[in-house]
């Protein structure tokens, strides 16, 4: 049987950086999906496996902390394994490591396999016999905290833009990670000079399809700590639109 935890080596590529020569967040978010599936295939339940019974993986919560992020041409390494799974969700985590093995940081993810057609859970223990619990790793740690509530409390859109081409991802909804991209660019480019992410969670709700409108609001429930609910919509046949996603996002100074 293959090892529990999954180890992969990956390289900065200058167009996965920002203007400071640092892994950009939303790049970092698609390796650690990309490392997902890698584990989940060599192990037997990787998209193309379950495809076949008509189920995907999807995303619900994520939530990642760090203590740095590797520079442009540096190699790093991702490791993830699964911590639980249960009747409708599994726990999923990451540990990133720089070139010289020291901790960037970690993460933690849930997600579900859902039905392609009808978008609803599938039972994991009974899908494949079940065996996805014969990887849950419990020896290996992820000491960061689990995702937690997020409740926005502004009335009034920081920003609306509609959704396009680009944003759209091969199950024909808007990709998790450009909603990660979008809420990075509420701030601007003055700030991340002075500031780095501690911390960055993300809790999907709803799926958002190709011409939709996203709108942004958010709260600064603290210094340098912000909540971000992402609605669809606003204004049309729901005026107050449909809740999409929520963000909290902690700042410190570099």
């Amino acid at each position: 049987m293959k090892e529990k935890v999954g180890s992969y080596t990956l390289q900065v590529e200058p167009f996965h950086v920002d203007f400071s020569g640092k892994l950009l967040i939303g790049v970092l978010g698609n390796h650690f999906l990309n490392c997902a599936g890698y584990h989940a295939k060599e192990r037997g339940f990787g998209i193309a496996e379950i495809n076949e019974s008509n189920f995907t993986w999807v995303l619900s919560r994520l939530a990642i902390e760090l203590n740095d992020l590797p520079n442009q041409y540096e190699t790093f390494t991702i490791q993830t394994w699964v911590e639980n799974v249960y009747r409708l969700f599994t726990d999923r985590n990451f540990a990133v490591y720089d070139k010289d093995n020291n901790v960037c940081g970690y993460a933690r993810s849930v997600w579900a396999m859902i039905n392609i057609d009808t978008r609803k859970p599938a039972d994991l223990l009974t899908l494949h016999g079940g065996n996805i619990v014969d990887y849950i790793e419990t020896e290996k740690s992820c000491p960061i905290e689990k995702p937690s509530r997020i409740k926005v409390g502004s009335a009034m859109p920081m920003r609306t833009i509609e959704t396009y081409y680009s944003d759209i991802d091969i199950n024909g909804h808007v990709n998790s990670i450009k909603y990660i991209e979008h809420i990075l660019d509420l701030f601007s480019k003055d700030w991340y000079n002075n500031k780095r992410i501690k911390r960055f969670e993300m809790a999907y709700v709803a799926e958002t399809y190709f011409g939709e409108t996203l709108s942004f609001y958010r709260d600064e429930v603290e210094d340098g700590t912000f909540d971000i609910e992402v609605r669809k919509n606003v204004g049309g046949e729901v005026p107050e639109g449909e809740l999409v996603c929520r963000s909290k996002v902690v700042f410190v100074n570099k």
